[in-house]
């Protein structure tokens, strides 16, 4: 049988993630300065005066909330990186080309915090800038990482130009996507990609 302390304690955590999900969700629709406190904390089921037993501030959750959202992102895609039975460059292609379906389907959903807040946050908070970076970063060394393993086509220094070349590319491209709404832009980038990974016809 469990103690009152240890159930208080799994019950703390489960708010504590349940919190972190809902901020996810709700930043990735309405941006951060979108959406107020209150309504996240409506959301989520979660009393506002329960909310500072978790955290001091909303920046301070912001901040939570990117880098949630980057560790359960990140493990994603080095789950996609790590899959030995397709090449090295296979793997970083399939990854756009997952980004690409995503933003170019009839019905588009909103998920990565990136694209939504990069521009919003930058200047508003350091922390949540910080948390931005460093999550963008540890993305561009995986596909580094994974682009390194074809040591016929790379080297160290090559493939983290590369991929930090493709990453910018496929974020701008996003952007004027959503500016556009379209799929032109994105289609450029696949095929810009398909040229720098060797891939193309």
């Amino acid at each position: 049988m469990k103690s009152s302390s240890t159930l208080e304690h799994t019950s703390h955590n489960a708010t504590h993630q349940h919190l972190l999900d809902t901020g996810v969700n709700v930043m990735a629709q309405f941006g951060f300065s979108g959406v107020g406190l209150s309504a996240i904390l409506k959301k989520a089921g979660v009393p506002k005066g329960s909310f500072y037993h978790y955290f001091a501030s909303k920046e301070q959750f912001g901040q939570a909330v990117l880098q949630h959202y980057f560790s359960r992102y990140l493990a994603e895609v080095n789950s996609l990186l790590s899959d030995t039975t397709l090449p090295p460059i296979t793997r970083v292609h399939r990854y756009f080309t997952l980004w690409q379906a995503q933003y170019c389907s009839m019905d588009p959903v909103q998920t990565c915090l990136v694209v939504k807040l990069s521009a919003e946050v930058a200047d508003l908070s350091e922390p949540m800038r910080l948390a931005l970076r460093d999550g963008t970063d540890k993305l561009i060394g995986s596909l580094a990482s994974t682009l390194a393993l074809d040591e016929s086509s790379f080297n160290h220094d090559n493939a983290l130009t590369t991929a930090t070349t493709l990453y910018q590319l496929w974020l701008g491209a996003t952007l004027l996507t959503k500016l556009h709404r379209n799929d032109s832009h994105l289609a450029q980038a696949m095929t810009i990609t398909q040229q720098k990974l060797g891939l193309a016809d």
